[in-house]
């Protein structure tokens, strides 16, 4: 079988758990050939990951620097364009339960219009912009304070087009299309849909558009751009949920997001992370002094500043503590490395907190500490709190995502955002090697019971047999 395995900004151009996943996926099934179709920022990124036999090819789809090559749209082309810009920006101005039915023909027609002209070159006209600019712009009066600039709007159109560029594409030709998250990344899974009429799975680890909400905070733009875009992502992942033969969220928390946008409950069937008991045998021993290690992507999704504000606290009660983070920024996150040395440095634990960077084996990461610590913001089912339980490690973690379905009982759950409660569970598990034990050979039981890779894997080899034989999928799964 032909699977289209649909990517961003992830495998196998960069390292971390959707990338583990992908690559557990695509080892654990070679009768089935996979083509990859990664979404990157600018087409130069290299492969991270050594690929398996079974991966027939992999597409690059570059979302920035220069746009697909094309010839500049005639007058006829313009013409046709500005009718479906003038719906696109009417449909996102649209706040009726009917705008996503609506957003998803406005991109099958740009869709369309892509596979003959230039999607970009019509973007980039005045016409394009003129008429951008005076439907959004109008669409408030001059005294409002949320009233687009011409700036705003320059910068409105320029995301938009960057985002649609895998319109632009040819749709990969496969038995299934498989997109390992939202959004973006679920665009290029549509195309094989209105081409050749193929089902669509859609794998969800994170909720994409809560993520987009969080990063929204920080983002460089003026509310105007965000909102306009948000609601350009909203619709974009309402579209995903409702064109999926099946939405395979990575837990239970999950479906409440996806529901909520409008996912129908018989199409969710919840499929969680593994990993190879093999590869996290039980450790016989712990460090010399009290240590909290941490492994991951070092991003602002993470909240380090929490976790280092946090082992501030325990160092003050535990002098001897240490700290070990074990993981780097991904490419235009080299600055947040920075300011977690800056803040570490400010409140006098920098000499006691390691930066590891990179480590060959991550479970010598795992090995590496008492405790293994998450303090993020949002996740999925991170493999790093899986990791760490096979190898009978205790976690604390913060409750975001499916963290409490994987720890349950076997480690302490901490709200995020919050160092003083992180900081005391930590206290407690570095202080209490009993508890410590106890809670570490549950998590390691629990995680062979229920987290191994073997169970992920057989789930999707049959998925991609019910699809490849044209048989329902049907699963009456209700949020919680």
């Amino acid at each position: 079988m032909k699977v289209a395995l649909m990517t961003e900004g992830t495998y196998p151009h960069q390292f971390g758990g959707v990338s583990v996943w992908c690559d557990q996926l695509v080892r654990g099934m070679p009768s089935h050939d996979f083509h990859v179709v990664a979404l990157v920022a600018t087409g130069a990124e290299r492969p991270a990951w050594e690929l398996p036999a079974n991966v027939a090819s992999v597409v690059s789809v570059p979302l920035w620097g220069a746009g697909p090559a094309g010839r500049k749209p005639g007058r006829t082309a313009r013409r046709r364009f500005s009718v479906l810009l003038a719906e696109l920006v009417d449909v996102l101005l649209d706040g009726s339960v009917e705008a996503t039915a609506r957003f998803g023909e406005a991109l099958r027609a740009l869709f369309e219009y892509a596979q003959e002209e230039s999607l970009t070159g019509a973007f980039g006209t005045d016409e394009a912009f003129e008429l951008f600019t005076r439907l959004w712009c109008g669409s408030r009066p001059d005294t409002d304070p949320l009233r687009p600039s011409l700036q705003d709007a320059l910068t409105a159109v320029q995301l938009i087009e960057h985002s649609l560029r895998p319109l632009s594409h040819p749709p990969a030709d496969a038995d299934v299309a498989h997109a390992v998250t939202n959004g973006l990344g679920v665009l290029p899974a549509l195309t094989v849909k209105w081409r050749y009429g193929r089902r669509v799975i859609v794998t969800e680890h994170g909720i994409y558009l809560r993520e987009q909400y969080l990063h929204a905070r920080r983002g460089p733009y003026r509310w105007p751009v965000k909102a306009l875009y948000l609601r350009f992502l909203h619709h974009l992942c309402a579209l995903g949920y409702r064109e999926a033969a099946v939405i395979t969220p990575g837990n239970v928390y999950n479906t409440r997001w996806e529901q909520r946008l409008g996912a129908s409950g018989d199409v969710i069937k919840t499929v969680y992370n593994g990993v190879d008991p093999q590869n996290f045998p039980a450790f016989e021993g712990e460090p010399e002094l009290p240590t909290i290690s941490w492994v991951g992507r070092i991003d602002p999704i993470k909240d380090l500043e929490t976790l280092i504000r946090a082992f501030a606290l325990v160092h003050e009660v535990m002098p001897t503590a240490r700290l070990r983070l074990f993981g780097s920024p991904p490419g235009g996150r080299e600055g947040y490395l920075q300011q977690c040395k800056d803040l570490a440095a400010e409140l006098g634990v920098g000499a006691v907190t390691g930066f590891e960077g990179r480590v060959e084996n991550i479970r010598d990461a795992y090995e590496a500490g008492h405790v293994v610590v998450l303090s993020s913001l949002s996740e999925g089912f991170p493999y790093s709190v899986l990791e760490a339980m096979t190898c009978g490690r205790p976690c604390v973690a913060t409750d975001v995502g499916g963290v409490t379905e994987a720890i349950a009982d076997t480690g302490i759950v901490v709200p995020p955002r919050n160092p003083r409660a992180l900081a005391d569970a930590c206290l407690r598990l570095l202080g209490d090697g009993e508890l410590r034990r106890r809670l570490g050979s549950g998590a390691r039981a629990r995680a062979l019971e229920y987290f191994t890779v073997d169970q992920a894997v057989e789930t999707f080899d049959e998925l991609y047999e019910r699809i490849g034989a044209g048989l329902p999928l049907r699963y009456a799964e209700v949020a919680g």
